[in-house]
């Protein structure tokens, strides 16, 4: 079994914000966005940006900023503009269901920036009412915002919508059957671009593939298997698993599978102990299941530089909700897809901090996981402050970081760019370059998740990395940029892939906001 180890980051045990969810942006700073009509603390702004370089200094890492309305159960992605702004979406009663939030990341390692969340629902809102609602870059550059309910445990929101609204039209909402069929299991649905642009999507124990163009529907693929004990066991909120893209490899030749892990059933919240995948569009598609160790509702899965997984948080039994889970899982799991199935997942250390309802695990840019949040409202476990920096099994080998040097950041499609690489322990030919595109992560979804392996080729320790080939293998945004020497990788650069095709970054032209231009 690899082994982990899992630090506090003492300094800020008694941080400012109890993160509902957690982004890096590309200034490579992580920002967190708080709920705020159900938390026990009233002196919060909603909103902060941690400096990781500042870690050891209390009072300069964190950045107090601002929302103007109740960001509770709202979805974000990173625009691919070339400001690489933070897009939320939705929230919890009000006005705030309707909101649409824009931050560019600014400032730089140890530099406070001065940008803030911008936001005016009279000037820019969603065209429906959207609480726990899912958004996903597509291929065209655009964005899918799906699914939700109407406010807090409201009627549901069976129904998709583009943002920037496509032409400007009075109303370009589209209804769901299916959506509306399987209310309330379906909230924040599970949403990849496919590479042939089509949209694969899983909602509670059901999955299909949708045009591109007119979401319709292309194909109902089998139902998720759940459990010996109970077949109608589902993986999207409120019974919770989480769920990520495998990687893609070039020359992207093979079919893309699609990974769900946890979840729970309706009625007695019996979690699952499992993670099933399919090959959405391969002939005959069907879901395989592997078994996890546990039982885990709640779970949070991150993407890693070296194309593994890490699954950790959430609890044994229950739901996802306020007090609605019992006995937290502290173990932490690897799930390695270049193994055989049924050898793919191994078990990691643990951790002392319960990480319910509300938590998150993301990729920093210096290869550790960052967790953070849980907000159980249970009566057992606190509203948590703490956060945690994972170190994963490629980074406790006693190995050095390898590093490179790159002169452009924004990429065509099929374009081709060198790096300078700085091996410490071995050569170009063990060498890997890894592509992971940017989250934002909440409740299990980590929204925009996608891992790539280019090709390259090397000459001395000058390489040339040969970027994905279309909109669909990669669609349009930003990229942490690693290599790995051996097992081991590097700290990450931002690059941009696919520039801006929808003009995102003219949007929107409003007194209220600043557009980074495209």
């Amino acid at each position: 079994m690899p082994t982990a180890q899992i630090t506090v980051l003492t300094l800020l045990s008694a941080n400012v914000v109890v993160p509902l969810i957690a982004t890096v942006g590309v200034n490579g700073k992580v920002t967190f966005l708080e709920k705020e009509g159900t938390s026990e603390f009233d002196n919060s702004t909603g909103a902060y940006e941690l400096d990781l370089s500042l870690v050891h200094d209390f009072d300069k890492a964190w950045r107090t900023m601002h929302v103007k309305s109740d960001v509770f159960c709202s979805g974000s992605v990173i625009l691919p503009d070339k400001g690489g702004r933070i897009l939320n979406v939705g929230g919890w009663s009000l006005d705030s269901t309707k909101g649409v939030r824009l931050y560019t990341p600014d400032g730089s390692a140890g530099v406070n920036g001065t940008n803030d969340w911008e936001e005016n629902f009279q000037e820019l809102a969603l065209q429906r009412q959207r609480w726990y609602p899912t958004a996903a870059v597509l291929g065209n550059g655009s964005v899918l915002v799906i699914g939700g309910e109407t406010g807090s445990n409201a009627s549901p929101q069976p129904n998709l919508e583009i943002v920037p609204n496509p032409g400007g039209k009075a109303d370009t909402v589209i209804d769901l059957d299916w959506l509306a069929r399987t209310d309330p299991w379906n909230l924040y649905p599970f949403v990849f671009v496919l590479p042939s642009g089509r949209i694969f999507i899983i909602y509670y124990n059901e999955a299909r593939i949708l045009d591109q163009h007119t979401f319709d529907t292309v194909l109902e693929l089998p139902n998720l298997p759940a459990s010996v004990n109970n077949f109608l066991g589902g993986r999207t909120y409120p019974l919770e698993g989480a769920a990520v893209m495998l990687p893609q490899h070039a020359p992207y030749t093979e079919p893309v599978r699609i990974l769900t892990c946890g979840g729970s059933s309706p009625g007695a919240g019996i979690a699952l102990d499992n993670c099933v995948s399919i090959a959405p569009e391969a002939s005959n598609a069907t879901w395989t299941l592997e078994r996890m160790p546990s039982q885990r509702v709640m779970p949070c899965m991150a993407p890693l530089p070296d194309g593994t997984f890490m699954i950790m948080n959430g609890a044994h039994q229950g739901v996802a909700g306020f007090g609605l889970a019992t006995d937290p899982n502290l173990g932490a799991l690897l799930y390695d897809p270049s193994k055989p199935v049924n050898q793919r997942i191994s078990i990691l250390n643990t951790t002392i901090v319960a990480r319910l309802y509300h938590s998150e695990a993301i990729l920093l840019p210096d290869a550790r996981v960052l967790v953070s949040g849980s907000d159980p409202q249970d009566g057992k476990n606190p509203e948590e402050m703490r956060i945690e920096a994972y170190y994963p099994p490629y980074l406790t080998g006693g190995r050095t970081q390898p590093n490179f040097t790159i002169a452009t950041t924004d990429w065509a499609y099929g374009s081709s760019h060198p790096i300078v690489v700085h091996l410490p322990q071995g050569t170009t030919s063990t060498m890997k370059v890894s592509l992971v595109a940017a989250v934002s992560s909440t409740h299990g979804n980590a929204m925009g998740a996608r891992t790539i392996f280019p090709a390259f080729t090397c000459s001395g320790n000058t390489c040339t990395i040969t970027a994905p080939p279309n909109a669909f293998v990669s669609p349009p945004g930003w990229h942490q940029l690693f290599i790995l020497d051996g097992p081991t990788p590097s700290h990450s650069v931002w690059v941009r892939i696919g520039g801006d095709p929808a003009k995102l970054g003219n949007w929107p032209n409003l007194p209220d906001f600043v557009v980074p231009g495209v």
